[in-house]
């Protein structure tokens, strides 16, 4: 795999402090591709992220959520007696981290059918939603000009 250099996105960036860090990161990530997963937006600021983690219960998955970083990991507390002939389904230890944005928050999590789905939804404080500047009619002042008297300096 190509190695590549985001240093010069950090000298030449004001602002944007996350986007070659984010960069760099999904770079460098090792990602099996265990447990599948799909990312869907349902709504104009509404997001799911929906795991494929058949075998595995409530008490075997962990989500936590620190800052920007989502973290889900799984590992099965009771492991399996079964003589398996053929073992398909795999239930394999896992941690899949996702990146949310600014002003994304998790609003919850369900299993259902072998699925896990965590509901995301945007939430801009009211500070940087965009309001209407509403403008009124008012007089304008005459500025008034002062003339240097020279005799009096």
């Amino acid at each position: 795999m190509a190695t590549l250099d985001f240093e010069p996105l950090f000298r030449t960036t004001v602002g944007f402090d996350r986007v070659p860090m984010l960069l760099s990161h999904a770079m460098q990530r090792d990602d099996s591709g265990y447990p599948p997963y799909n990312i869907e937006k349902y709504g104009d600021d509404e997001y799911r992220i929906v795991l494929a983690i058949a075998g595995f219960t409530r008490d075997d998955i962990e989500i936590v959520c620190e800052q920007s970083l989502l973290t889900i990991r799984g590992q099965l507390k009771q492991k399996n007696a079964h003589e398996y002939l053929h073992r398909g389904i795999a239930t394999l230890d896992f941690e899949r981290t996702f990146e949310l944005a600014d002003h994304i928050e998790v609003t919850g999590a369900t299993m259902t059918d072998g699925l896990l789905v965590v509901d995301l939804k945007r939430e801009l404080p009211e500070a940087l939603k965009p309001r209407k500047i509403e403008i009124g009619a008012a007089q304008v002042k005459q500025v008034e000009h002062k003339k240097h008297d020279k005799a009096a300096a």
